[in-house]
């Protein structure tokens, strides 16, 4: 990959990590919330996460971790993001009674909401996604490994960043994340920081 980031951000104190959005699905495009429900990739989906292929290549990335639903594992896959290991920890926030609805739907029910903030009926709070993140960014620091993939999802991939900065949860809600883009966590010194965001594959190969 060609990323053209300083030599201080390129491992000096852990691991680099990009993080990969899965490409479209039906449902990502028509902006129903998506977490459980199993969706493959829309056939837009599968062009974009072929298209993540060129920035990979020759990357050297020493793990990848993905999330276990299949819309994030055919885009692994199609982007060339093999072998992976499947990691229960990244699939997506979990939104309960509000899967498959639209935020003006759920709006309907809940004036003013959002995802940082809640309600979230029969789904993960805040503070369980937190827990979440947490343990994904312990395992990427005790890896060993210079160089990590982890191919997920929008709001989850948003609370791992939040978190890789030491911020709260609803950070994550300045963060747009659309489908099939890279971001990358890196180092500044000892800090750990938010180095690219959202950045379009054509844009890194």
């Amino acid at each position: 990959m060609s990323t053209n980031h300083s030599e201080e951000t390129d491992g000096a104190r852990g691991p680099v990590v990009w993080m990969v959005r899965h490409g479209e699905t039906e449902w990502s495009r028509s902006g129903r919330h998506t977490s459980r429900t199993d969706l493959d990739l829309s056939g837009d989906g599968e062009e974009e996460a072929l298209a993540l292929r060129p920035a990979f290549a020759g990357a050297r990335i020493e793990l990848v971790l993905c999330s276990p639903r299949r819309r994030a594992e055919q885009t692994a896959e199609l982007a060339g993001l093999v072998p992976y290991t499947v990691t229960d920890d990244l699939q997506e926030w979990d939104y309960g009674e509000l899967e498959g609805l639209t935020t003006p739907e759920i709006q309907s029910r809940f004036p003013g909401w959002n995802i940082w903030n809640g309600p979230w009926p029969g789904g993960e709070t805040a503070a369980d996604v937190e827990s979440r993140a947490d343990r994904v960014v312990e395992m990427v620091l005790a890896s060993g490994a210079s160089r990590v993939a982890l191919v997920g999802h929008g709001h989850f991939s948003r609370v791992v960043a939040a978190r890789w900065v030491g911020a709260e949860v609803a950070i994550g809600g300045w963060l747009n994340l659309d489908t099939a883009t890279i971001s990358e966590l890196g180092w500044a010194r000892d800090a750990r920081v938010l180095h690219r965001w959202n950045v379009p594959a054509t844009s890194l190969a």
